[in-house]
Parts: structure tokens; sequence; C-alpha cells
């Protein structure tokens, strides 16, 4: 980064915890930390209280309840919003131009935003003047200095199937933990309910649930166990066909649309990243082994929304997403 631009990243940061923090030139002090994870720090009445938030990237010095936050990926926009807290800023994805639509617009509303999904706009990041900024080292890895200068920014090592660590993380950083509790037992309770709902554990073990991702630009994607979605269809006890233990890094198996009978199983959810007509979506479902799968003679398919299944990665988005499962599978 050039000194001048650093210069500005540093003043804007400072501007935004000015009366909020005390804290080092950088904008947050980074130190080994206490073993706990978190502590408070600050002494006098009119101290700032902070406390200490692990995270990959080391210990961060963190106000204890953030009021101007900026959420870099849709999953720690979704966890901000499933805790109460409204960011003052948020990325969105490449394709689109606004907010997961499964979000609700009166929360997303005022929300500003700040660039794409690991291209963050650091000159409006720090025009918001945040006193917290999360996201994850793979998407904002190689930006954590000049975001750090900005505002304290809690990182997670990834997204996806960490989601639900990321989830008490995110609490912790926002200091929202006693609200996390209950966001928590309310999803393992709608798990148990719908579960109940498909006819038990042994059913749900019993039928045999696959995902296909069609991406603009990419193969075909039979979604694995260790991923969002996967998690959420082991929570609720699902089968899965054989093709997945053989996802790379249990995240996908990419397949032609030549070899698309691979994807086979009782019932196929699919999405769509991008065009249908660039991402072979249309062609695929339209060709002889598409229709010849079993769920697909079945009535087993079930067309949904990408940016729901795929890039919620937060309870909200869970919540939504054990709902369609209820309806779709009791068909």
């Amino acid at each position: 980064m050039a000194p001048s631009v650093r210069r500005r990243g540093l003043a804007l940061g400072a501007l935004a915890l000015a009366g909020a923090l005390t804290l080092s030139a950088c904008g947050f002090s980074e130190s080994g930390g206490s073993a706990g994870g978190s502590s408070e720090s600050g002494s006098g009445s009119g101290a700032a209280k902070t406390h200490t938030v692990k995270t990959v990237m080391g210990d961060v010095e963190v106000p204890v309840a953030p009021r101007r936050v900026v959420a870099l990926d849709t999953g720690e926009l979704d966890s901000a919003l499933s805790l109460g807290v409204q960011p003052v800023g948020a990325t969105h994805s490449a394709t689109e131009d606004g907010f997961p639509t499964y979000l609700p617009a009166e929360k997303t509303k005022g929300v500003k935003a700040v660039g794409e999904i690991a291209n963050p706009n650091l000159e409006t990041v720090a025009s918001l003047k945040p006193d917290l900024i999360l996201t994850s080292k793979v998407r904002d890895g190689d930006r954590y200095e000049q975001l750090s200068a900005i505002a304290p920014t809690v990182m997670t090592e990834s997204t996806g199937s960490a989601w639900k660590q990321n989830f008490q993380l995110h609490a912790q950083a926002l200091g929202k933990e006693n609200e996390a509790k209950k966001v928590v037992a309310a999803y393992d309770a709608h798990v148990a309910e719908v579960t109940k709902a498909l006819g038990g554990k042994e059913k749900a073990a019993a039928t045999e649930v696959n995902f296909v991702r069609f991406v603009e630009g990419a193969d075909i994607r039979i979604y694995g166990k260790q991923n969002y979605i996967g998690s959420i269809l082991a929570d609720l006890g699902l089968g899965r066909p054989a093709i997945t233990d053989k996802a790379k890094d249990g995240f996908s198996y990419d397949v032609s649309p030549e070899k698309i009978d691979l994807a086979d199983a009782d019932v196929i959810f699919t999405s769509t990243y991008g065009s249908p007509e660039k991402a072979g979506t249309t062609k695929t479902m339209n060709s002889g082994l598409w229709k010849g799968l079993k769920a697909s003679k079945a009535g087993k398919v079930f067309e949904v929304d990408d940016r729901l299944w795929i890039a919620g990665i937060g309870y909200t988005a869970a919540d939504q997403i054990l709902d369609e499962l209820r309806t779709d599978l009791t068909k």
C-alpha cells in the first residue's frame, strides 16, 4: 500500500474509534492475550471497554459492544442480523448488486454496499468509520493489514462448513454471546421439528439426497458433506449417495454434463450461480441423461435459490432452508 493511502486509512480508522477505544496507532492492539480468549481492559470511569477476541490472525482488542460493524461476506452479514445487529456496511456477491433477498429487506435497507465479496472497496469501508470489521482469512487475508488500520478486524479461518464455529466467534466479537445461545437453541429445535415431519431419523436416513450446483465457467458440482448445505442435511440425518464420499476435500465432486448420471439420488436439489444458459443448467436438465435420473423420473428434483442454500452460510439462512426441505421432502 502506498504511504499516502495508508496514512489516510489510519486517520479514518482513528476517527472511527475516537472515544470508543484506547488503541495503538494501527487502530487496535495485538498481543498474546489471555488464554481464555476474552477479557475486559480499560480503567477509570471514562475509559472505553474492550475485550480480547482470539482469531486466526492473532488476538484482537474489540469494543465490548460494537456500534458500527462492517461485514465482508454473506456469512458475517447473516450472523450479525441473526444476532440483532445491523451492520453499517457489507459486501455483495459478484453476480448481484444487492444483498441476499432471503434477508428481511427492512434489516438490510440501511446497510451500505462496500464492494464485492473478496474485493471490498477499502476507501468506502473506511468512510463508514467502523469500530469492527468481520470477515475471513480465505476472503480477505491479504488485506488484513489494511483492514486493521481502519478498525479492529476479526477473521475466521474459512467459511462454509465451519459456519457454526464462525458464528460463535462473530457473537463473541459483537458481544452477543447470550443471544447466540438462543439462536442455536432455536435452530436445534427447528431441526428436531423438521426431522419429525420427515418421518423420524430412520426414514430420513433412508432417503438419499444430493445437491447439484451449476456454476458459470466451471464444471457441475455434486456437493459432498464438508460444506454449508452438507452440514444442514447431516443435522437432519438425511442419507447421502456414495458419490459424495468421493468429493475433493469433502467439498464437491465435479463432473461434466456427460457424467451427470453420477448425481442420481432419491431427491436432488439444484441451484445455479450465474446465467442458467452459461452455467449449462438449461442444457443439462433438458438432456436424456438428466431426464433418466431416478429423482427426475419421480418428480423429486427441486430448484432452489443459490444465494440462500449455498451463499447464506448462517442461521437465518439455515432456518429458511429447513422450511424448504420440509416442504419439498414431504410432497
